[in-house]
């Protein structure tokens, strides 16, 4: 026999193929035996992509994808997978056995209903529901007994959109989950079915994606399917508007009442008049028209809408406004009026061109606001005094002194409404006219036909006053007027632009007033700022830290004698008796802890010391430190007393009076 001598080199190429094909071998066989016992594991359902891609679960829940077993949970990192879950005692039998014992379904029912569960693989509520043997709140009420966990009522009005897209849409529909609230980070998330192990983990797993901690509780599946009508109805509000927003306002001129454009514009007020929003931007961009709401003095991303529909946005609101809808190369003013919400709201609305478009501003004007009293604004006490007595003078000027957006204008309001009697002929030149009120006769200046604050107060002088109110001293010839009108025996109102209220003095002369006319006329300057009030309902308190307390201990020792009388009794003999509050957040204040806003202020009186002052040229804050003498809050002053008081925080007067 012949013998075959095989190199050394391809010795070792075939040994290296055997090995191969003993290891492709076993593999082959591995598989076979993993797919004979196991197939469901090659049918995993991966986690739903955002919403935007819309994936059909139905598929899982066909009988022949349930012959193959239950579906497996989302594919999800490894450290997420094993968590324990706390509803895993509860066993889906467990309540028929309940509804048994409360007399809510007969024994013989709940056995046959049993059987029709083990063959289906159906949940025993989905089986209750079908053959319609019990009422889903009962149901639920039950269940949430089992679990030892709330069962949560939904009002899908109170969840907002940036809540809603927590958890994509087509999570939440095939996990019978919807997020419900985010209150500090915290998402509250109810659940039809917390006990499924399969929903746990996809939850712990877009709760990592979302950097969010979560709560669970317990909601009816009507309830859970609740939580996504009105994110839907926006939704096909913006895809019927993107279609054809352009041929509405060319052909029709003025869009119909029922067109997609003009609901669209529909639901963005209302939900900035429900949500309490004192401003709307509407702003173009690249990346679509963004949609922002200013609550409580800051601006907060609401929605962004298509770009190719803001052109017919804003030429909706150009015709509610009565504007020019061709004009888009200069900025625009104009006003409107809806009802939302049974309430009769006005809007005040200006558009500027940007090279994206049109930006439009819009200023809620609620006419609730012009009938705030003093108390509502936080006005009280001494400074509260102080202004009365200054309108029960037969003449004299008044100043309310501030920034744009720190209620100088709602101030003159409430003093008006103080004054407003059948006796007077009040007369008002604004600009423009926020608010409408019974018994005034107010007037809005337009400079581009001379119509200015100075011609229209020569013209109101001529209609027998008793009292002037005008919305700004804006040159020095206004000023000239406006102290004429209060040294010949008028009560006027207006505001100026300064920091403090003995400010004012300072910024008359650089006006050109006479100095020693000041004195004479000038019969209260007001400075004010707005802070946010806190929500009675959350607020906590707390003991405040040791550098806040130094800051709270040092104010107080400073407050004139009888400030110090008024002090709360949460302010104690020492520094460590100090109580302060804090926000929290609820459902009455939308868990941002505030509700509305009131004015810290300082009120200087005319005396005769600060017109000595005034008359021998001295410093303003000569003038200051003798208003102080004389009991004037300062505005940090007034807000630490409201602090204290438990009306606002530390942080809130420490943002408004830095420049202090």
């Amino acid at each position: 026999m012949a013998i075959t001598f095989i190199p050394q080199n391809r010795r070792q190429k075939y040994l290296l193929s055997l090995l191969g094909a003993i290891v492709l071998l076993g593999l082959g066989i591995w598989g076979y035996q993993f797919v004979r016992k196991e197939p469901s594991a090659l049918l995993q359902p991966q986690l739903p992509l955002p919403r935007q891609v819309q994936i059909d679960f139905s598929v899982f829940e066909r009988p022949a994808f349930l012959e193959l077993g239950e579906p497996r949970p989302p594919i999800l990192p490894s450290e997420e997978v094993g968590k324990s879950n706390p509803f895993a005692p509860y066993k889906r039998m467990d309540i028929l056995q309940a509804l048994v014992q409360k007399n809510l379904l007969r024994k013989e029912e709940a056995e046959q209903i049993g059987k029709e569960v083990q063959a289906s693989g159906q949940k025993p509520e989905e089986v209750l529901f079908a053959r319609r043997k019990i009422d889903e709140d009962l149901l639920f009420q039950t269940k949430a007994e089992l679990l030892q966990m709330p069962l949560r009522s939904v009002d899908p009005k109170e969840i907002s959109l940036k809540t809603l897209e927590l958890i994509p849409e087509d999570s939440a529909k095939y996990y019978k989950m919807a997020p419900l609230a985010l209150k500090e980070g915290v998402l509250e998330v109810g659940m039809a079915y917390p006990e499924n192990q399969r929903a746990q983990e996809a939850l712990q797993f877009l709760a990592r994606q979302g950097n969010f901690s979560y709560g669970i509780s317990l909601i009816t599946l009507s309830a859970r399917r609740e939580t996504t009508r009105a994110l839907k109805e926006l939704e096909e509000e913006m895809e019927k508007g993107a279609e054809k927003p352009k041929k509405e306002v060319v052909e029709e001129g003025q869009l119909r009442e029922d067109a997609p454009i003009t609901k669209m514009v529909a639901v963005i007020v209302r939900n900035a008049v429900e949500g309490g929003a004192s401003d709307i931007h509407i702003e173009p961009g690249k990346g679509g028209l963004r949609v922002r709401f200013r609550f409580l003095g800051d601006l907060h991303p609401s929605l962004v809408l298509p770009a190719n529909v803001s052109s017919s946005i804003v030429s909706r609101l150009k015709v509610l406004a009565n504007m020019k809808i061709d004009e888009t190369r200069k900025p625009q003013d104009g006003r409107f009026s809806a009802v939302v919400g049974g309430r009769a709201i006005d809007f005040r609305v200006a558009t500027f061109p940007t090279p994206q478009g049109e930006k439009v501003a819009l200023r809620v004007l609620d006419p609730a606001a012009a009938f705030k009293s003093f108390e509502d604004l936080g006005i009280e006490s001494m400074n509260l005094k102080r202004i009365k007595k200054a309108t029960e003078r037969p003449y004299g000027l008044i100043l309310v002194t501030g920034p744009t957006g720190s209620g100088k204008t709602t101030t003159l309001y409430a003093i008006l409404r103080q004054l407003n009697k059948e006796t007077v002929n009040i007369l008002s030149l604004e600009d423009p006219v926020e608010y409408f009120i019974d018994g005034v006769n107010q007037s809005q200046v337009q400079p581009e036909i001379g119509y200015d604050f100075a011609s229209g107060l020569r013209q109101l002088l001529r209609q027998d006053p008793d009292i002037i109110m005008v919305g700004e001293v804006r040159d020095s010839e206004t000023a000239q007027l406006v102290i004429h009108a209060a040294l010949t025996g008028h009560i006027v109102l207006s505001t100026l632009h300064t920091n403090s209220a003995s400010g004012v003095i300072p910024r008359l002369l650089d006006m050109g007033v006479d100095r020693y006319l000041i004195p004479t006329t000038l019969a209260l300057a007001i400075a004010q700022r707005l802070v946010r009030r806190l929500c009675n309902d959350c607020k906590k308190k707390v003991e405040p830290e040791k550098g806040i307390r130094e800051l709270l201990w040092n104010e107080i020792q400073g407050l004139p004698p009888a400030a110090r009388k008024q002090l709360p009794p949460t302010v104690g003999k020492n520094q460590e008796e100090l109580f302060i509050f804090h926000p929290v957040g609820c459902k009455r204040c939308g868990a941002s802890g505030y509700t509305g806003r009131i004015a810290i202020m300082e009120t200087l009186a005319m005396s005769d010391r600060i017109a000595e002052l005034v008359n021998t040229r001295a410093s303003e804050s000569k003038v200051e430190k003798a208003a102080q003498e004389e009991g004037m809050l300062t505005m940090r002053q007034d807000g630490i007393l409201k602090v204290l008081d438990g009306v606002t925080t530390f942080e809130e007067v420490l943002r408004v009076t830095a420049e202090s």
